[in-house]
């Protein structure tokens, strides 16, 4: 006969089902998802395992259920009168159909769960597949190559190098076309983050798509400029021949009618067998490789034609000009050292030449534009509003002009005898050259600006005076133009004066024009800065700008499953200045063609003097740690390449170690304590009433200073609380720098500026 305590019995054991359930759902929902594969296989089976004993443990109540529905019926049958058999049995009945549904609703839970999981666990291996693809590398070894190219030699170079890229590109584009597959099947099983993976495949796309028609269009322009160099080679061995044969007919030839009509003929036949690219013009040479000429070509093809210019004005004569082009035997070329080559003295003499022509095409714009817009005569064709803007579309060129024409030209002048003296020349004046980042960082809004009022009858007015064959602006972009071709010019140079007089110097000036260069590209960067309220200019100077892909690693506020952000980084672009570094947006370009610039919406700023990094993150060669207000905030940085990042750690460490230099001594002349946690250098014993004994290694905290100079000092080893003097502090943590040397169990190289224990 059952009795009443088997179904309270039964009742307890189905509550506890529904405690384990919901416990265990609870876990479920707040177990914090790691980012390694493993781990989360790890946790699916831990979950199968359980959600299999808890539907053992299911199953087993509800046989016990059965059974005393079993039990009621057969007690009711023998004795109807001891208690309400059918009230019994409909309670039973009752708790089974709740642990039914209690059952039916943690099986679709723990499904929807399971999938969850095993769908986040495709993601993650989805997003290693990405991580390892390497398109990111190759992308950045194609912008790598340059095809402004100078020599026939770094064509092919060129050329070879762009084989074997093409090639990586080729194999890794075959294994991104298998990922974006991979993309696609996951969409198709109705994959949670399916809108994602369909944007990542988009992208992986289009990257291949613009990586495979930027290298078809490298590969075209190389190939133009091979084109380009051997028809210069030719037209430079022609000229070559023809002042050979201008130099070796014999004077005695002249003497007779028909000894100079011979000669003539020799001279004609030679001018009809001109290379076909010296009929074109310099100007058509131009146009047709716009797109590969670099501003050394352009100087030489120049050159050539003047030459081949020289050549007939020489042929037209009836006599030789011997002065003109024959060497004079007492006077051959130095050859102490490749700087006195006849090679190098034509490289100098052109350095020369070319600075003259820039410091005349200054003067005449500065003339026949800038000083116009004073002149009554046009006031009727100048818009009201470009008068008052001179400075903004001319920027500092009369700033530039003054240096060139009274400063820098007569010292290179200077320099005509002794070419050993040029790298000095630079040298000594690189301050003075800082004036072009100012006009480079004005260019965009010069252009701006020449973009509205370039139909102005103004403009045409004045060209057409000047006789210019091109616009205005194209005189504005000379002084960037300049500034580019000086380290070529300094380039060639030092290819002929290995282990001369005034090689160090000129090695140094290259490195100075092109320290230059890097600053003058960093700062026009940095005008496009948009949302920063405060002053830019109280950062410093901007010592390096990259884009970088960003994950945040401190947690605010409530977290949960946040698998999509750390699937998808952010991309900042970073901006270090010497005080501070500042996160922003790259926006889209806007403008069309050449004339797209870029803007960057400030996002975040982090002050230096709060800044520490780690270098090494594990699982990615290329990635670095960020660190603000002692790991508050933590950011995770991917530089494109491992070369950038050692770039990026080799500056921000010399910014941090300066800072640390400047804390020593600040500590040294003002023995400046602040609070925080230390750890004790030396021993310390009990000397007064109200002091503590500290021992080396002991971590104390410095809590605050009394009107007496003392600090309250609290032993977190020994838990004693006292009051010590400055002079007993000194002894025991030592300057700033020792005080914060290290951090308490930190494992990995980390540099900060202060870093509390």
């Amino acid at each position: 006969m059952l009795k009443m305590p088997a179904i309270e019995s039964f009742a307890v054991t189905v509550k506890d089902i529904a405690q384990m359930l919901q416990g265990f759902g609870t876990e479920l929902a707040e177990t914090e998802l790691p980012d390694e594969g493993k781990a989360i296989e790890y946790l699916l089976d831990c979950h199968t395992t359980k959600y299999r004993k808890l539907k053992d443990a299911i199953r087993s109540v509800s046989k016990e259920g059965r059974h005393l529905l079993s039990s009621l019926a057969t007690s009711g049958k023998e004795d109807d009168s001891q208690w309400d058999v059918k009230l019994d049995w409909e309670t039973v009945q009752r708790l089974l159909a709740q642990l039914r549904d209690m059952e039916s609703a943690f099986d679709g839970f723990f499904e929807k769960h399971h999938l969850k999981l095993h769908q986040y666990l495709q993601l993650l291996k989805y997003e290693q597949s990405f991580q390892e693809l390497c398109l990111e590398h190759l992308v950045a070894q194609e912008r790598e190559l340059s095809i402004h190219v100078d020599t026939l030699a770094q064509t092919e170079q060129g050329l070879k190098r762009l084989d074997t890229l093409e090639c990586n590109a080729q194999d890794v584009m075959a294994r991104a076309q298998i990922i974006i597959l991979h993309g696609h099947q996951l969409s198709a099983n109705h994959h949670y983050a399916m809108a994602l993976i369909m944007q990542r495949c988009n992208e992986l796309r289009h990257h291949c798509d613009t990586l495979n028609c930027a290298l078809k269009t490298k590969h075209s322009r190389l190939l133009h400029a091979h084109q380009l160099l051997l028809c210069l080679g030719q037209a430079q061995t022609w000229c070559d021949e023809g002042a050979y044969l201008l130099a070796s007919q014999l004077v005695d030839k002249f003497q007779s009618k028909e000894g100079a009509q011979a000669a003539l003929r020799d001279i004609e036949k030679f001018l009809d067998g001109a290379p076909s690219m010296l009929s074109s013009g310099p100007d058509v040479i131009a146009v047709e490789y716009e797109a590969v000429i670099t501003p050394q070509l352009q100087v030489r093809t120049r050159s050539l034609f003047n030459r081949q210019a020289c050549l007939r004005k020489l042929a037209d004569k009836h006599v030789r000009p011997v002065q003109l082009v024959a060497p004079r035997p007492e006077n051959p070329p130095r050859a102490k050292s490749p700087l006195f080559s006849p090679k190098h003295g034509t490289t100098q003499t052109g350095t020369h030449k070319t600075e003259r022509i820039y410091v005349e095409e200054l003067l005449s714009v500065l003339l026949g534009y800038r000083a116009e817009m004073d002149n009554p005569a046009l006031s009727g064709i100048l818009p009201p509003i470009l008068r008052s803007k001179r400075d903004i579309l001319f920027g500092n060129m009369p700033e530039i002009y003054n240096f060139h024409s009274r400063v820098f030209l007569q010292a290179l002048e200077g320099c005509l005898e002794a070419p050993e003296g040029v790298g000095a020349c630079f040298l000594d004046r690189k301050e003075s050259f800082q004036m072009y980042e100012c006009y480079c960082q004005n260019k965009p809004r010069s252009e701006a600006l020449w973009r509205q009022f370039s139909d102005c009858g103004f403009f045409q007015e004045c060209q057409k005076k000047l006789e210019h064959k091109l616009g205005l602006d194209s005189y504005l972009l000379k002084p960037v133009q300049r500034l580019t071709k000086y380290q070529l010019l300094l380039k060639e140079l030092l290819k002929y004066s290995t282990d001369c007089e005034g090689t160090s110097e000129l090695q140094g000036a290259l490195t100075a024009m092109l320290d230059l260069l890097k600053s003058v590209n960093d700062s026009m960067h940095q005008i496009s800065i948009t949302g920063y309220e405060g002053d830019i200019c109280e950062l410093g100077r901007v010592l390096m700008q990259g884009s970088f892909s960003v994950w945040l690693s401190h947690k605010k506020g409530a977290t949960r499953m946040k698998e999509l952000a750390r699937f998808k980084p952010m991309q900042r672009h970073l901006f270090l200045y010497e005080r501070a570094l500042l996160f922003c947006k790259r926006r889209e370009e806007h403008g069309d063609g050449c004339d797209k610039t870029p803007s960057y919406s400030f996002k975040h700023c982090l002050k230096m003097t709060a800044v520490g990094i780690t270098e090494n993150v594990k699982g990615d060669v290329k990635k670095f740690e960020i660190w603000y207000s002692g790991r508050e905030e933590v950011y995770v940085v991917q530089a494109p390449t491992v070369e950038v990042k050692m770039a990026w750690l080799n500056e921000l460490r010399r910014i941090l170690t300066n800072q640390q230099k400047l804390l020593r001594g600040l500590w040294e002349h003002h023995m400046l304590y602040s609070p925080g946690r230390y750890r004790a250098l030396a021993d310390c014993l009990q000397n007064g009433p109200d002091s503590i004994t500290i021992k080396r290694e002991d971590v104390i905290q410095l809590q605050c200073e009394d009107s007496k100079g003392r600090w309250r000092v609290k032993n977190l080893s020994r838990r004693q609380e006292g009051f010590m003097a400055a002079a007993s502090l000194q002894l025991i943590i030592g300057n700033s720098s020792q005080g914060h040397s290290s951090r308490l169990g930190g494992k990995e190289k980390t540099w900060a500026s202060k870093m509390t224990m």
